[in-house]
């Protein structure tokens, strides 16, 4: 298996999608874009693509944007890996709806591409698509949540990803309908903000961002016991401004990943519970559909879950999860 890997360029550069073929039928050439290359979910996720590339005498081409929320890089990364011979993209969308008209001219070309860990808005605008139920893994902590406040009044901060964003909208309102409180549909892409939600900001996934936001939310909503971390980086930063102020006690913190290092925080008690993907089986599933359409012609369609489960520390009546012992074993493993 051969690894390369694409940087996004600083200027794009016009490129034919499907041209200087490289691939041939002993080594079928598959490309793979993350959000970044430095989130341990995507570097499990690379991980996992590389074993199932090696196990088949695949090549693998890597690239990424350079942060969460970088369009243009995800744009000349896939581009250069088309243009290089890629036939499959795997694509984790860092803005949903503005990579649509790229992933739509590749497939106009003749790529496949398949959707890892993040939809397109719409979803149905890449040819198939496999990952964690996000509404469900919001569901999961909410129900936790509500459970752990045992009939108290929720006040909640909640540290989101983007606007508009197909997997942050869906955990952010998963965990609200989770609490029992008014939210939207899996559908929506919008946030539902309801009385309970005393206050709410954007991290892009980003632990400094997501400290920021949690300082200035105790300062707007000191009476905060409950925060919604869109990851656990977010959720460590939230961690950091609780303990900073002296809050890390009285306030739990639920988020969603599920990497080793965050089972470790669970076990540590700085996050009450997360909801556990598993982006290694992602890759690999992505992997298979690839080379199964470029040796069959045959393609993926609708979206396939890879599973997702509840990890706590301190588990609640009513509500099933995973001890950290047997979370630490999953850790962004298979299912």
């Amino acid at each position: 298996m051969r690894l390369r890997s694409f940087f996004p360029a600083a200027t794009l550069a016009a490129l034919p999608l499907l041209g200087c073929q490289t691939e041939s039928a002993e080594q079928p050439i598959i490309g793979l874009i993350t959000k970044t290359e430095t989130n341990p979910f995507f570097v499990k996720m690379k991980e996992g693509a590389e074993q199932a590339a090696t196990a088949s005498g695949a090549t693998l081409l890597a690239g990424a944007g350079r942060s969460d929320g970088d369009n243009a890089g995800q744009v000349a990364a896939i581009e250069n890996q088309l243009a290089t011979g890629a036939k499959v993209i795997l694509l984790t969308a860092s803005d949903a709806k503005a990579i649509v008209p790229t992933v739509k001219r590749a497939r106009e070309n003749g790529a496949l591409v398949i959707a890892l860990d993040s939809p397109t808005d719409p979803v149905d605008a890449t040819d198939g698509f496999f990952g964690t139920d996000n509404y469900k893994a919001g569901q999961l902590i909410g129900a936790y949540a509500k459970a752990r406040l045992a009939g108290a009044a929720a006040r909640i901060v909640t540290i989101d990803l983007i606007p508009g964003h197909p997997t942050g909208a869906q955990r952010h309102n998963g965990f609200l309908q989770g609490m029992g409180l008014a939210s939207n549909d899996r559908t929506s892409n919008e946030l539902a903000l309801p009385a309970d939600v005393v206050c709410h900001g954007d991290s892009v996934g980003d632990q400094a961002k997501a400290q920021t936001v949690m300082e200035n939310c105790l300062q707007s909503a000191p009476n905060v016991n409950v925060v919604y971390a869109i990851n656990e980086p977010s959720a460590a930063g939230a961690y950091n401004a609780l303990q900073k102020a002296g809050r890390e006690q009285d306030v739990f913190i639920v988020t969603v990943d599920g990497g080793c290092r965050g089972v470790a925080d669970v076990a540590a008690g700085k996050f009450a519970a997360t909801a556990q993907q598993y982006p290694l089986r992602m890759a690999e599933l992505g992997v298979q559909a690839a080379l199964e359409f470029i040796r069959s012609g045959k393609k993926p369609s609708g979206f396939t879950d890879t599973g997702v489960a509840l990890v706590s520390g301190q588990p609640v009546a009513g509500v099933q999860s995973l001890s950290v012992d047997e979370g630490t074993a999953r850790c962004w493993g298979t299912k």
